[in-house]
């Protein structure tokens, strides 16, 4: 499978794992976002990002429709704010990718 290919399944499948294991169907609860953050976010810049510990915040960030879940829709949009900040720091400041990377 193409590397981006496998990318978008493994965020599908991320989300679904989560998403089944309580409450409604295909939608994360506070504790199941909490758990998926804390479990599929290793790096310190992007745990720096998206705090799991303070999932009272997140879910005020995250929940565009203030139903108290996160859909797939508002789950995508956290996922392209951990992905444009995993690429600034890839590419450091102005684009520019860093000396000795």
């Amino acid at each position: 499978m193409a590397r981006l290919e496998q990318a978008i399944t493994n965020i599908v499948d991320v989300y679904l794992e989560y998403a089944d294991d309580e409450g409604k169907k295909r939608q994360l609860n506070k504790d199941e976002l909490k758990k998926l953050l804390q479990e599929e976010i290793q790096s310190p810049d992007l745990k720096e990002k998206i705090k799991a510990d303070d999932i009272e915040e997140v879910m005020r960030t995250l929940d565009k429709n203030h139903d108290e879940n996160i859909n797939f829709r508002e789950f995508c949009r956290c996922v392209s704010d951990l992905a444009k900040c995993y690429y600034h720091k890839k590419k450091g400041k102005g684009g520019k990718k860093e000396q000795g990377k």
